[in-house]
């Protein structure tokens, strides 16, 4: 049994799905289901047996003591987080709670259920943090990529969170010996993705022939990681990742905002042409969010060399099954679309 945080949400439902496709291993799914957690998202796990889903905040001690003593699980696997950088400039405080006091909380809970296991089962247990690439900063074009050493410098207060979050799992383990693990990914991408984020709110606003906003120039630079590749190096690290150690995941696919753009309007060119023309003629520069970071880029040489992991998706293959899937799936784009997330978006756009 595995208890996964957050496993409503985009990576998290995916890496349940993925991980019920690979194992038998039960999973218990704790999560909030605020706006991004979507049940829809676990459909197809109706009536599994394999899969538990409960509600619940990871701020709640007690619901979290309560889960770990009834299902007992040998590893826990923590996605849940606050994720949106823009979000986090209108809102920094829910992204304080949930990703510093969130983890913090999971972290005390995880290490007073680890203390009284039997010393075998000790040994076995593990505490996995998943994070993000955008502690480490913004790089200029010709510096080197992140690796696991890179100096933290967060510059939002989405990623501050973030980097307060691993910074509290790397002293659970010097200071307590918790067994815990974390990865450092890149930008995912892929089925189920919340569309306020760049590759989904793209592909639904050029369905429904609205404007393509680009920030700024469009030179942002990613590095872009295809959802099942990134629960593949979470498996890796569970399975032989050693104590303490933090892995960066990426894609090897560093990108340009506005390429990425272009490259999603000549696909649905290709899959749904648009009688009114090429979807590229949707695409508007608005003004950029402040403090935008200019660079990410993820140097995953660690984790192929100690794990023998690298992605199995080229952004070309990974970028052609997203928006393939986005076309099939027409209605789960609908219903995600609330009232809340149109209102979401005209906070965030309108005066741009």
């Amino acid at each position: 049994m595995i208890l996964v945080t957050g496993g409503a949400g985009f990576i998290g439902a995916n890496f349940v799905l993925d991980w019920l496709r690979q194992s038998d291993e039960p999973v218990v799914n704790l999560d909030a289901l605020t706006y991004a957690g979507n049940l829809e998202n676990l459909a197809s796990l109706a009536g599994d047996d394999r899969h538990t889903f409960v509600k619940g905040d990871i701020c709640d001690r007690e619901l979290v003591d309560s889960l770990l003593a009834t299902y007992q699980p040998r590893a826990i696997v923590h996605f849940a987080a606050e994720s949106h950088v823009d979000r986090s400039i209108h809102a920094p405080g829910e992204f304080m709670r949930t990703n510093v006091t969130g983890t913090f909380t999971l972290l005390e809970s995880a290490r007073a259920h680890w203390m009284a296991l039997a010393d075998d089962a000790k040994g076995a247990f593990r505490f996995h943090h998943v994070s993000t690439d955008e502690v480490y900063g913004s790089l200029g074009p010709g510096d080197p990529a992140f690796t696991e050493t890179k100096t933290y410098e967060p510059n939002s207060p989405y990623s501050a969170s973030k980097a307060a979050s691993d910074h509290l799992v790397r002293a659970w383990h010097h200071t307590y010996g918790l067994p815990v693990t974390t990865s450092n990914c890149s930008n995912n991408y892929g089925p189920y993705h919340f569309p306020e984020k760049l590759i989904p709110l793209m592909i639904a606003n050029a369905l429904a022939g609205k404007q393509l906003p680009v920030y700024g120039d469009g030179m942002q630079v990613r590095d872009w990681l295809y959802v099942t590749d990134h629960c593949s190096a979470i498996r890796a690290v569970l399975e032989s990742g050693k104590p303490g150690e933090v892995y960066n995941v990426g894609g090897w696919n560093e990108k340009p905002n506005i390429e990425i753009v272009k490259t999603l309007c000549a696909l649905l060119d290709e899959l749904k042409p648009d009688a009114a023309g090429s979807y590229s003629r949707l695409i508007t520069y608005v003004t950029d969010r402040p403090g935008h970071d200019r660079r990410y880029a993820i140097d995953a040489r660690k984790i192929e060399r100690d794990l023998g992991w690298r992605p199995a998706e080229t952004f070309d293959t990974g970028i052609r099954k997203t928006v393939e899937w986005y076309l099939a799936n027409q209605a789960w784009v609908a219903n995600v679309q609330s009232g809340a997330y149109r209102d979401w978006v005209e906070k965030n756009y309108a005066e741009r």
